[in-house]
């Protein structure tokens, strides 16, 4: 694997996954929580999401095909289920559930939404099997690729990190207005997932 190749993959994985942009989401869906409780689901949403990019990595299209499940609708699912996220962060129904529940453990965000899809969403498991595949596989190939993508997990995880002072610089009218922005940002995104999951069925059926 080439210098130049593992700057385009760094890149293009630090585009797709954008630990900065990630962050705020991350205020907002760990909003009101302990500092331990937000490193304890950081730590397992950057654990399960590498887990599923190396996974299809390795894998790649072969996992969806032997399911039966092409990558244009996983594409279209990841973008209904994070939809329904942002639906909840727009009306506010995340951040009333999470005050009258904050101490219930099933209320997790760590392997829905934040693992799947924001790390491990559509458009960064079609990112790793495209780089694996252009890394002419093998174990150097590989290793540079999932080097390449545990360092930008490692990046995610230290903004994670600093989230609670990001969410003390912002007071809560801060975070209620980042909240609700996010919401409709994550709304667009989710829409554009299943746009391109459509269009891309459309292409393959043509």
């Amino acid at each position: 694997m080439t210098f130049d190749f593992t700057i385009t993959a760094f890149v293009s994985l630090l585009v797709i996954i954008d630990p900065l942009g990630m962050t705020p989401i991350f205020v907002a869906l760990t909003s009101g929580m302990s500092k331990a409780m937000r490193r304890s689901i950081a730590i397992r949403a950057c654990i399960t999401g590498t887990a599923i990019l190396m996974m299809f990595g390795l894998f790649g299209d072969a996992v969806l095909g032997f399911i039966g499940i092409s990558m244009p609708a996983f594409r279209i699912a990841g973008g209904l289920l994070l939809f329904l996220t942002a639906l909840e962060m727009l009306f506010g129904k995340r951040t009333q559930r999470r005050q009258d529940q904050a101490d219930e453990p099933g209320d997790d965000p760590s392997v829905f939404p934040i693992a799947i899809p924001l790390l491990a969403g559509p458009g960064s498991i079609a990112t790793i099997i495209l780089l694996t595949d252009q890394a002419g596989g093998g174990v150097i190939g590989y290793l540079g690729v999932f080097g390449v993508m545990l360092a930008v997990v490692a990046i995610c995880f230290v903004m994670f990190l600093l989230s609670e002072r990001i969410e003390k610089a912002l007071g809560d009218t801060g975070i209620l207005v980042v909240t609700r922005l996010l919401g409709m940002l994550l709304a667009a995104l989710s829409v554009q997932f299943v746009i391109d999951g459509i269009v891309n069925s459309v292409l393959a059926l043509g």
